[in-house]
């Protein structure tokens, strides 16, 4: 059965030419079709078409944001399109979840095997619309850094994000966050963030969820309580995934959840500056197969 490859021509330092992608697919035996859209919105209509046209397994080449592009315009296929992904980005923190390679040639083998994984996604909505979630999504100073990162050179990689993070939390501002649950409702003064995770990793490789799950059916919810000076020695921890102990770490684990800040923060998810708050969610279980 043959997929339907799109690939993202600028995505990573060095964006992987399509006849390399070809060749890398070529040599496994997968069969194929590659498209190379100039655009996000040509990227979500070559993929609604492919589905609509038959195709059940779709693989994109690209970073976070590309496979969660391609997802969003997936997700009302259900289980009925197995998505995979050939990393090419300066990002391609969900596949550190599963421990697969981050190259393209590397991720190629996997499409031979019939092993897929049944993963949930997060449907969030706002003021912006709607949009599925399927890594990590987060509001306040992180989503403001990120904001920054898309106008860096590429050729940083990985920095761009730790580089434009220590430029924007001089300035940015405090809020008062609520985040309400199907459970609880959480408030805090002077909060910097608010994380909504459903995979591990994000910005590169930092372990920001290391107990989440895309299989459990909830969200790994964080909110950041702390003061400016204490963000610096916070990130090497967050990087490594040992913050959850931290003071500055409010966390809780959410199916549903809002949330709301005064004043109000930019919002991102897997990558993609969406708008800003508020911000509504809701784990979607078993939503996406993935291919592993």
């Amino acid at each position: 059965m043959s997929w339907f490859v799109v690939v993202n021509p600028q995505a990573g330092r060095r964006p992987v030419p399509p006849q390399a992608v070809t060749e890398a697919l070529r040599f496994h035996g997968v069969e194929h079709h590659l498209e190379v859209p100039a655009s996000a919105d040509e990227t979500r209509a070559m993929v609604r078409a492919a589905a609509n046209d038959g195709y059940t397994r779709v693989a994109a080449v690209g970073g976070d944001g590309t496979l969660s592009l391609v997802a969003d315009e997936l997700a009302p296929f259900g289980t009925e399109v197995t998505l995979a992904m050939l990393p090419a980005g300066t990002g391609c923190d969900l596949l550190r979840t599963f421990g697969l390679p981050q190259d393209v040639a590397g991720a190629a083998k996997h499409l031979t095997t019939d092993d897929t994984y049944l993963v949930d996604m997060v449907l969030l909505e706002g003021q912006w619309g709607k949009r599925h979630c399927i890594n990590v999504s987060q509001a306040g100073v992180g989503a403001a850094a990120l904001e920054s990162a898309l106008k860096l050179s590429r050729r940083l990689g990985p920095a761009r994000y730790p580089l434009a993070f220590a430029g924007r939390l001089p300035g940015f501002p405090y809020a008062n966050v609520k985040v309400t649950t199907e459970r609880r409702t959480y408030e805090a003064e002077g909060a910097l963030a608010v994380i909504a995770a459903n995979a591990q990793f994000f910005a590169g490789g930092w372990n920001v969820a290391p107990k989440a799950t895309l299989v459990d059916g909830v969200a790994d919810m964080q909110v950041y309580v702390l003061r400016k000076r204490q963000a610096p020695p916070l990130v090497p921890k967050i990087i490594r995934g040992t913050h959850l102990n931290d003071p500055a770490v409010r966390r809780f684990r959410a199916a549903e959840f809002t949330i709301e800040a005064d004043p109000v923060w930019p919002f991102e998810a897997d990558g993609d500056l969406l708008g800003n708050t508020p911000v509504r969610g809701r784990v979607l279980p078993a939503a996406m197969r993935l291919k592993i």
